[in-house]
């Protein structure tokens, strides 16, 4: 059986708390929804719930989590504010995500 790569030992409480609450960010379809398109391009409230199909202020809770995490973040511009993906570490994780799912 191949070795696997990656740390020997286990993670510390703190730590896999972190871990843990990352991996919960994708626990909502609304929320992998909203993820999805965000991969891709930063949006307005407005157009994130046109884009996936629900209200706007269902997307904003979302978001409002999302920042919480870390995971997205804010740009006012005008009126609007606009989301996108806090850094490509995210985008990568999703995208694994994705591919882990397709393919199986």
């Amino acid at each position: 059986m191949p070795k696997k790569s990656g740390p020997s030992h286990a993670l510390d409480g703190e730590a896999a708390t972190h871990v843990a609450e990352l991996f919960r960010a994708f626990s909502d379809a609304s929320r992998v929804r909203i993820v999805s398109v965000l991969s891709t391009q930063q949006m307005s409230v407005r157009a994130l719930a046109h884009a996936v199909g629900i209200s706007e202020s269902a997307v904003s809770h979302h978001l409002r989590g999302l920042r919480q995490m870390g995971l997205v973040v804010a740009r006012r511009e005008g009126q609007e504010v606009h989301y996108r993906i806090e850094d490509d570490h995210i985008i990568r994780l999703f995208q694994e995500g994705v591919k882990h799912v397709q393919h199986g």
